[in-house]
């Protein structure tokens, strides 16, 4: 079985003259949700955008469920959810995930699947523009789910969601984990970093720490009541 999803050695992005990402050697694992935590602007989104191959000027290696990044076998195996909302307001929610299950090539039993893995079955009819922002975010994840990939890339999924809907969201990731799928859930939240079975903790295109949350507050010298954003700012502080 493979143990990890994703194996990037030398990995950096060059945008605008710069690079904003600047050699990374990182693995994701499969059956658990790694976080990929930072401020805004740090390189994340990027990050991502390489990982599904929708990213250019990238350099290095980046493997993917055992082939080269963006390579058109790994399309029905990688689900990828950007911070916009990736569906049609004029359509139902099934009717998008009917549409998108075409595209895929997928069966059209897995729509009613999806929408009771985000908990919208009773939602299907509604009209995505009638939604709440947490629902579309979930119609969004939805179609990600649609043929039951291998990995899944999730830009910021949780932003301006009430606690109730985020905790709702993060059980699913794990549920997914659980069930053998590699997770990948960015967020610049760091009170987010706890529910991450493993993080990578990044900061002007590079990681500053990878390991459990546990692991990270012993290397940044904290205990284990400590918070994530604490051992953040002293390993930053620690290498100035």
């Amino acid at each position: 079985m493979m143990k990890s999803a994703v194996e990037a050695v030398g990995l950096s992005v060059a945008r605008g003259g710069r690079d904003v990402l600047r050699g990374l050697d990182f693995t994701i694992p499969v059956g658990e949700v790694t976080g990929l935590l930072g401020p805004s602007g740090c390189g994340k989104s990027t990050l991502m955008r390489a990982l599904v191959g929708v990213q250019a000027g990238v350099r290095g290696t980046c493997t993917v469920l055992g082939e080269p990044a963006g390579s058109r076998a790994l399309r029905p195996r990688i689900g990828y959810v950007t911070q916009a909302p990736s569906v049609y307001d004029d359509l139902s929610v099934a009717e998008n995930l009917a549409f998108f299950a075409r595209v895929l090539g997928v069966d059209r039993a897995e729509v009613g699947r999806c929408l009771e893995t985000v908990d919208l079955a009773d939602r299907g009819d509604d009209v995505v523009a009638n939604l709440s922002g947490g629902q579309r975010s979930r119609a969004s994840l939805a179609v990600a789910l649609l043929g039951s990939p291998s990995l899944l890339v999730l830009d910021e999924p949780t932003v301006g969601l009430d606690p109730v809907l985020r905790e709702d969201l993060w059980s699913t990731f794990h549920g997914l984990a659980e069930s053998g799928v590699a997770v990948l859930v960015s967020s610049h939240v760091m009170d987010e970093a706890e529910r991450c079975d493993r993080l990578l903790l990044m900061r002007d295109g590079v990681f500053i720490a990878d390991g459990t949350p546990a692991e990270i507050k012993r290397t940044a010298g904290l205990a284990e009541a400590d918070d994530i954003e604490a051992a953040f700012l002293a390993i930053v502080r620690s290498a100035s």
